[in-house]
């Protein structure tokens, strides 16, 4: 904190430019959320002032962000859909989960997670990506286009019938819950349903209809209704403003292109009376706790998104470390990741009581901070109050603003996120698999099924699969690894080390020498339990070198003890060589030293053993 106030005119400018360039993507953010765009501003404002007050990358610009609002965007349709598509009823249980998602973040950064960020493989990370931009791109074709599910009469007229059963269903539930629900007398369910009006119907009708328009394979399914009902003037604006953002680009990139698109496309909208459809309504004035989020509690509406949010909270770790990685990159600094994970969930936390959405370190806001100046935390505050004062200021003037002017910027986000880098090396990736027939490459083979099942159905389960088969794949490959250098040969077919040169040649028949290379884990079992079925049946003893066996899991000191179990039936001696200190406590703890291996039979050097071979071993063969 002493020195936070050393670099105060590029501090100042930095942060400035970053919260001109947050303006636009944290109202365009906050509309795609489904929040509103006030929410994208909340976000914006409170995780960028207090993830840089608290965080440990100084530079850092933070806000709402591309993946984690894409995430956002399914736990709140999941969760408006199970409160009758009431944004008003469903926001308590929504901020709760992303208060959880900010305090699991707290608690990555307290237990020091931070530092594993960097091993989750890249193919994962790729195709998460591109499945963003995907997500984006075609989710905002609808409002690019003018064209809303809800709004169209014809279209919510099919769910009627099925918005009919679902209030008949709740009136049910809701009598049994009282305890009315009686099958003698359906009177009151009778009464209840004579009350439904056309009005009620036609609310669930929409809901419905929104919710059938979700999402890729909803904006796909309502895609040819959609062309048939194009709104002319909304694809212009959508148009015009991802043509000025790619346009001025090519001019300047002092001045946010995203920013002059914004002023400039609203402003002829605005100034020609355009009959164009606005965003949501912007509060003016100092954003205000939303104390539903405790007074409104229920653990059954957030018990189902704890993984959800866990997700959220691992996603924006990533996101922001990342975005740490690069700013140190720049600066030449080092960041503190478990510092930058607590501050990140300060920020997630406190914007989510104030009803803001989650978002992480930005890597663009963060790299403008930097080339306009910017060096300490100070910047990343100034961002956040910069945004407070737009917002307090020209609140009523930002509610003006097009909606299609926002699908036209997220357009280009959606274009920009994807990770064309990934998608580039696809052809050229090697091809070490095999799928009947098809050769295929391990690496792209993840990516793509991370990139399809994100797109297609859920972005969380997409990750965690995308992990679990990552993380196969790199099993597969160090057990055979392993299993390649630690062939199970006989001595004369394996290549002996250079102490094994003067072993007797005459006891060759009687004694197995069995090299092990590399760990001795769950991926090396099997190859290391075929060794009791092919040693020589002339062998009366077996000598395990464990010389280069740095490790042993309980998967692979299992295997050991079978196969020790099965050289003691056959009366097999066996002797190890030069047991190093992990798979000798390993051994210890379930007692195959001394039961099975007793210590007269582990030497320390392989001399030591070849000195015992030959006061023990009889050349019989």
């Amino acid at each position: 904190m002493k020195n936070l106030f050393t670099n105060l005119r590029g501090d100042l400018f930095g942060g400035i430019t970053a919260g001109i360039v947050a303006l636009p993507l944290a109202l365009a953010f906050g509309v795609s959320s489904g929040m509103g765009p006030s929410a994208g501003l909340y976000g914006a404002i409170f995780i960028s002032f207090f993830a840089a007050l608290f965080g440990g990358t100084n530079t850092q610009i933070s806000g709402p962000t591309a993946p984690m609002t894409a995430v956002s965007m399914v736990i709140i349709a999941g969760i408006v859909a199970i409160h009758d598509g009431s944004l008003e009823k469903a926001l308590p249980a929504i901020l709760i989960v992303f208060l959880l998602a900010g305090l699991m973040q707290i608690g990555l950064g307290i237990i020091g997670i931070g530092k594993y960020i960097r091993y989750i493989p890249y193919p994962v990370v790729s195709g998460f990506m591109t499945a963003i931009g995907i997500i984006i791109l075609i989710t905002q074709i609808l409002p690019a286009i003018g064209y809303y599910p809800k709004e169209d009469e014809e279209f919510v007229e099919q769910f009627k019938p099925h918005a009919e059963e679902i209030i008949l269903d709740n009136i049910l539930k809701e009598e049994a819950g009282e305890g009315i629900l009686v099958l003698e007398d359906f009177e009151e369910t009778i009464k209840r349903a004579q009350e439904i009006t056309e009005a009620d119907m036609l609310k669930e009708a929409r809901t419905l209809a929104k919710s059938e328009a979700s999402g890729v394979i909803g904006a796909f399914k309502v895609l040819p209704r959609a062309l048939k009902n194009i709104n002319w003037l909304e694809l212009s604006l959508a148009l015009a403003t991802i043509i000025i953002i790619y346009g001025f680009k090519r001019i300047t990139t002092v001045i946010p292109s995203a920013l002059v698109a914004l002023i400039v496309v609203s402003g002829v909208a605005y100034g020609f009376g355009l009959d164009y459809r606005p965003i949501d309504e912007i509060p003016g004035g100092f954003p205000v706790p939303n104390l539903s989020i405790f007074t409104q509690f229920e653990i059954s509406s957030v018990s189902p998104y704890i993984f959800t949010a866990l997700t959220l909270a691992l996603l924006g770790a990533i996101d922001s470390l990342l975005t740490s990685v690069v700013a140190d990159n720049m600066t030449k600094t080092k960041h503190k990741p478990n510092k930058e994970l607590v501050g990140q969930g300060i920020g997630n936390s406190i914007a989510a009581i104030f009803g803001g959405i989650p978002g992480a370190g930005a890597t663009i806001r963060t790299v403008v901070n930097i080339n306009a100046g910017g060096k300490t935390k100070l910047s990343g505050m100034i961002a956040g109050i910069m945004l407070l004062v737009i917002m307090m200021a020209l609140a009523p003037v930002a509610s003006q603003i097009p909606a299609a002017v926002l699908a036209g910027i997220l357009v280009t986000v959606g274009i920009g996120v994807m990770d064309y880098k990934g998608l580039k090396a696809i052809p050229s990736m090697p091809k070490d698999i095999k799928l009947g027939p098809l050769k295929l490459s391990s690496e792209v083979l993840i990516m793509l099924v991370v990139l399809v099942l994100s797109s297609v159905w859920n972005l969380v389960y997409a990750v965690g699969i995308g992990l679990v088969i990552a993380s196969l794949m790199f099993m597969k490959k160090m057990g055979d690894l392993t299993a390649e250098r630690s062939d199970v040969k006989a001595l004369e077919k394996e290549v002996g080390w250079v102490d094994e040169v003067g072993f007797p040649k005459n006891l060759k028949e009687e004694v197995f020498i069995k090299h092990l290379k590399g760990p001795l884990f769950f991926g090396s079992t099997s190859e290391f339990q075929a060794l009791a079925q092919q040693i020589p049946k002339t062998a009366s003893t077996v000598i395990i070198r464990m010389d280069r066996m740095q490790y042993m899991d309980q998967s692979g000191l299992y295997a050991m003890e079978d196969v020790l179990i099965d050289l003691s039936k056959s009366k097999i001696k066996v002797l190890f060589v030069d047991v190093l200190r992990q798979p000798r406590y390993m051994m210890e703890r379930v007692d195959i030293i001394p039961d099975l291996i007793p210590e007269e039979h582990i030497f320390d050097t392989f001399d030591e053993c070849l000195k015992w071979v030959r006061e023990n071993v009889k050349d019989e063969y």
